[in-house]
């Protein structure tokens, strides 16, 4: 994991988010650019730590992975115009191409899976009711509430985004709040005091490389964004 996170990063950045959509929200019968279609507007994923973050509006790569959806043909309602998604000839195309409009300028990488996730016991069932035993979206709750999902289809995505600056601009600030001086039994553990503070200091730098799209020199090469 942490070479696969070494490829999705550069210009002194070391740091990738990780986040899901379990389920992935599809309808039953849809195909994989109706359901894209409708999240044009955000992606449908969220992150998978408690840190609390607006709207991911840009970032500077990741790889998505997309499995069990249905691979039926796409559809569109009379009068209505086919997006450029439609247009596409693989699921991992649609996917590029998605991402190439949320994320203009990002290096991406994608995949797609038809098996689903097994979601069979001993998995949790702590799904919504309104989920079929293949993890579709249903119109209402099933009837039945005491059938199980069997499987979902997930979209799991490592990111390299703006957003984790404030992440770990947080940590350092809560990391330099406490007095570690008085905590005689936090360098008698080995730590020594300038080792910390050298520590913080690398990760404030760390977190200054998720300020913006560029690196620390200003300005960074395109060719990674290509």
């Amino acid at each position: 994991m942490m070479h696969f996170a070494d490829s999705l990063t550069f210009c002194g950045r070391k740091v990738v988010a990780a986040r899901a959509a379990l389920p992935f929200p599809a309808l039953s019968g849809s195909s994989l650019p109706d359901i894209l279609s409708a999240h044009q507007q955000d992606v449908p994923w969220k992150l998978l730590s408690s840190w609390k973050e607006q709207k991911v509006s840009c970032c500077f790569a990741q790889s998505v992975v997309l499995r069990g959806v249905c691979q039926e043909k796409p559809t569109s309602c009379p009068g209505q115009s086919r997006s450029p998604l439609h247009s596409c000839e693989s699921p991992e195309q649609v996917l590029q191409q998605f991402f190439h409009t949320q994320f203009p300028g990002a290096f991406s990488t994608s995949h797609v899976l038809q098996q689903p996730c097994d979601t069979r016991p001993p998995f949790p069932q702590f799904f919504s009711p309104l989920l079929s035993r293949r993890g579709f979206l249903l119109d209402k709750a099933q009837g039945n509430s005491s059938a199980a999902v069997e499987s979902i289809p997930v979209l799991a995505a490592l990111q390299s985004c703006p957003g984790l600056h404030s992440l770990l601009s947080g940590l350092c600030r809560q990391l330099r709040a406490p007095n570690v001086r008085r905590w005689s039994s936090f360098f008698t553990a080995g730590v020594e005091q300038d080792d910390f503070q050298e520590a913080l200091e690398e990760l404030q730098t760390l977190a200054q490389c998720y300020e913006s799209g560029f690196g620390a020199d200003g300005s960074e090469d395109e060719a990674d964004s290509d």
